[in-house]
């Protein structure tokens, strides 16, 4: 919303927990409640839907699948199939982890196959083939500005409101250095993942993205059609979760990591291939190429991701 309006657009926010007191320019929505978003539409009549709600907790949509599909899938198709029936562009914010991030296949390009390693990949990479879909024709009677754009993004990083840091999987790594501080001794040590490459990428730099998106498929309509259906963007900074703690601990907040130790989940796997139990199993590394943006004259510069914090 703040880059929307400060690139000059006309702005109305959703959200559902986090809206708990509507008002003009934000609506109180559940995406499940299909008769709402339809009169949301009807009343707003926006040019363009940026689609960023989702479940995006792996773990959550492992041991509730039908519930992150209802989320993640079904009301993402509802949402293409309603914006599309009435001209709208809808930007879809996907995720890397449609990919399966084995070592030595990324960078993934834009045009690569997905092959999701877990239900929350799958469901995402599920409401991606929903949105093309639901808005690969168009139909008699409605704009020919009407496209679905599915932008895949990384781990995320950004301002968390209210002081929250579940809302962000990079601002909870600090939470854990905290509380490493008040472990004892014996107590044991928290594990963090060393496994897993990731690329920590700011949201103010995403929503920049969706903002040049925007403008490029309203500025001219042959243009729009021209438009990428399938967009990546991404840092190009790869630490570790465990190396993203050292980071904040040692360079920025001058705590010890004693009571901290590195993690590799395989070991884990390994141990589930021989009886044992495995939780949700993560891409190793599921970089994302960018040449697609380059490509249409959007900028991939993106923040210093020491310098934001």
């Amino acid at each position: 919303m703040k880059s929307f309006s400060i690139a000059g657009w006309k702005t109305v926010g959703t959200g559902f927990s986090r809206a708990q007191i509507p008002s003009a320019s934000l609506l109180q929505l559940d995406l499940l409640d299909h008769s709402a978003i339809e009169k949301a539409l009807d009343n707003v009549i926006p040019t363009v839907v940026v689609h960023c709600a989702a479940n995006r907790f792996p773990d959550s949509c492992t041991s509730n699948p039908s519930a992150a599909a209802a989320l993640n899938t079904e009301a993402t198709r509802h949402l293409a199939k309603e914006c599309h029936q009435r001209g709208i562009i809808l930007i879809y914010i996907s995720t890397d982890y449609v990919f399966s991030g084995k070592r030595g296949e990324a960078p993934y390009k834009a045009s690569d196959r997905t092959n999701p390693t877990n239900m929350y990949g799958k469901t995402k990479a599920d409401g991606e083939q929903a949105v093309l879909e639901e808005t690969g024709v168009i139909r008699a009677g409605h704009s020919n500005k009407s496209l679905g754009i599915i932008l895949r993004v990384p781990l995320l990083y950004g301002h968390c409101e209210e002081n929250d840091p579940t809302k962000s999987a990079v601002h909870v790594l600090l939470d854990t250095i905290w509380k490493a501080q008040s472990l004892k001794e014996g107590d044991p040590k928290i594990k963090v993942d060393d496994y897993a490459l990731r690329y920590p990428t700011a949201a103010e730099d995403v929503a920049r993205i969706c903002v040049d998106i925007a403008t490029l498929c309203t500025k001219d309509e042959d243009e729009a059609q021209n438009m990428p259906r399938i967009l990546h963007f991404t840092s190009e900074t790869c630490y570790t979760k465990y190396g993203m703690v050292k980071l904040f601990a040692e360079d920025i907040l001058g705590l010890p990591i004693d009571k901290i130790e590195p993690w590799d989940p395989t070991q884990d796997e390994q141990e589930a291939s021989s009886g044992g139990s495995v939780g949700t199993v993560r891409p190793y590394d599921s970089h994302l190429d960018t040449q697609v943006l380059k490509d249409i004259g959007i900028s991939v510069a993106t923040q210093d991701f020491i310098g934001w914090w």
